[in-house]
């Protein structure tokens, strides 16, 4: 059975990741895309499902950490016999992704065992094995991988297995290359000590870079790394998480591919790059944000490949029993071809975060792209939509939805103001934003409750609604914002940590998401409640909660997507782009005074 969602860390090459358990199993690795086939799939399954095992042989107690600013991993093992270190990283930028595992003797002599299972797409394909002087070449359909190993290997039941002892200061590389099939020669294997001295200065140099000055400097800088690591490096696209179907309650059905790249993230993605000084990197996402919304606005999606692929088709795989037996396990996402009008406040919101910031001649947002976009809105703006979490249920009209559709008429007309552009166009987005506004305040609140609601006429409260005051909707001291801060609280705070909705049908026998179970908090969204008190000046509580927060990052500072309470224990996709960007961007509006990008969000005219 896999290991706890925390039990994992994550090294990346910027084109792909894999998830590495605290045994010393990496149980998770999809090649040569991060939302490609996976290699290893016992994270979903079992061991016959693809492992990389390299451990002692028998009993140890483990601690583990990065190495200062990189994404390479130690795992050191404390044994009766003595210590040994795993080290495990990928060299970024390559053209056959690898994996590198370096086995260093640091005390004693250990004895040590290596079982290596690979089951191309998902854990159903078998591939043909061949010994080569140096280790085994492995080739299914389109896949191929190159292994190098040295010491002797034996075949078990389609499993590699070996068994050998390390002593102290004695070193063993092993390595692990994907190819294409077709090719007629295997990669030579690299040199994984000279591959290790080369990642490791490709880290500190991406890390020099950072001019983040703010507190928690060590938290922030490695959850950037932690992005870095989610971004697809040939076309700049920011993944959401490493991995699909990691439930969001164990046991339960609420487990989806987070693969892919969202819109809703852009703005915050943005800010995080942007207030750490990656400028290179926001100009890259903004780039690819621009060619996914490319033709007709009226098909623009909510989310798309990290290449811009827009037919993100969802199906089931059913040999997999999933994780914890949480199943379907799901590849894809149906929720790609939903209405979502967020994603419109997104868009032209990232498009000002760039403008604001310089980057319009490196993004090239242009006056007939926003004039398209805000021309569907127009069309599309009073209609019901499936809202920012993707239910499964009917299409109401979601106040965060219709708050996000104000958004994109106010940065639509702050981007023609600082154009001089669009004329008529400009006075009617901004009759449009007013009237969208009202239309909000009247039917999107509650005076019973004294707070905004879910959706237009429902007793529901919702956390998106804490974006009110950060998007520059309402002012952060306006009673309705206070209210409805405190009624999220009131209602969906759960042991200090916010749950994105009541997922159980309301007083009114609506059942807003059309799913059985219930789910964890959310983690982005308790973010958004430390913002939206740091916003109105409490300081104090934003900053229990944002440290509330970092205590649930797991040994080596990741996070997933939500937090069981009752459990203790993480949920949900792993290690989640949203959540690490919650901590980029909480720690600098904690701490960065007039420049927070919660500040400079909310500004509007």
């Amino acid at each position: 059975m896999a290991g706890l969602i925390e039990d994992y860390a994550v090294i990346g090459d910027t084109a792909t990741v894999a998830l590495v358990d605290r045994s010393g199993s990496i149980d998770w690795w999809c090649t040569p895309r991060i939302d490609s086939g996976a290699a290893f799939a016992a994270l979903l399954g079992t061991p016959e499902h693809g492992r990389w095992l390299v451990a002692p042989s028998g009993e140890a107690t483990v601690s583990r950490r990065y190495e200062d600013d990189t994404l390479v991993l130690e795992t050191l093992f404390h044994t009766p016999e003595g210590d040994v270190a795993v080290i495990d990283f990928m060299p970024p930028e390559q053209a056959n992704p690898s994996i590198h595992r370096i086995v260093e003797g640091r005390s004693g002599r250990v004895r040590m065992e290596l079982e290596l299972v690979v089951r191309f797409d998902y854990g159903s394909i078998t591939p043909w094995v061949r010994a080569t002087g140096d280790g085994l070449v492995m080739v299914a359909g389109p896949d191929g991988l190159r292994f190098h190993s040295p010491v002797r290997l034996e075949g078990l039941d389609h499993t590699t297995v070996a068994n050998f002892e390390v002593a102290e200061g004695e070193r063993l590389t092993f390595s692990l290359t994907w190819f294409a099939s077709q090719e007629h020669e295997a990669p030579l294997p690299l040199d994984s000590l000279a591959a290790a001295n080369r990642t490791r200065r490709w880290w500190h140099r991406w890390v020099a870079g950072c001019t983040y000055d703010g507190d928690w400097r060590d938290e922030v800088v490695r959850s950037l790394i932690t992005l870095k690591a989610l971004t697809y490096g040939p076309t700049g696209a920011v993944c959401a998480a490493a991995t699909t179907s990691l439930p969001e309650d164990v046991g339960g059905v609420r487990n989806w591919d987070y693969r892919y790249s969202w819109l809703r993230d852009a703005t915050l993605t943005l800010q995080a790059l942007l207030v750490s000084g990656f400028r290179d990197e926001a100009a890259a996402w903004s780039r690819w944000l621009r060619r996914a919304v490319a033709g007709n606005p009226g098909e623009f999606q909510i989310m798309y490949g990290v290449g811009g692929e827009r037919r993100l088709t969802e199906f089931e795989l059913d040999w997999l029993p999933g994780y914890e037996d949480s199943a379907p396990v799901r590849v894809g996402n149906g929720a790609s071809t939903q209405f979502q009008l967020d994603v419109f406040g997104e868009v032209m919101d990232a498009a000002l975060t760039a403008a604001s910031n310089g980057l319009e001649g490196q993004v090239g947002y242009d006056g007939e792209v926003i004039v398209a976009l805000m021309d569907q809105l127009e069309r599309v703006w009073d209609q019901p939509d499936e809202g920012i979490w993707e239910v499964r249920g009917p299409r109401r009209h979601f106040t965060h939805s219709k708050v996000m559709a104000w958004v994109a008429f106010d940065r639509a007309v702050q981007l023609a103001d600082r154009s001089s552009a669009h004329g008529e166009r400009v006075e009617r987005w901004r009759e449009l934003r007013q009237r969208v506004h009202d239309q909000v305040c009247e039917q999107g609140f509650s005076a019973e409750l004294g707070s905004f609601t879910q959706y237009y006429g429902s007793s529901n409260l919702d956390a998106s609604l804490l974006m009110i005051p950060l998007v520059g909707f309402l002012p952060p001291d306006d009673p309705r914002v206070l209210g409805t801060v405190e009624a999220v609280r009131r209602t969906l705070l759960d042991q200090g940590f916010v749950r994105r909705y009541e997922t159980e049908a309301s007083s009114d026998g609506d059942d807003v998401d059309g799913l059985p179970g219930s789910e964890g908090a959310f983690l982005v969204t308790t973010f958004w409640l430390a913002d939206a008190l740091a916003l109105a000046g409490r300081t104090d509580e934003a900053r229990e909660v944002f440290e509330r927060l970092l205590g649930l990052c797991n040994d080596v500072g990741l996070l997933s997507e939500e937090y069981d309470p009752e459990a203790g224990r993480l949920l949900g996709n792993f290690p989640q782009a949203f959540s690490h960007v919650g901590i980029v961007t909480t720690a600098a509006n904690l701490s960065l005074a007039e420049r927070a990008p919660c500040r400079q969000r909310a500004g509007s005219d």
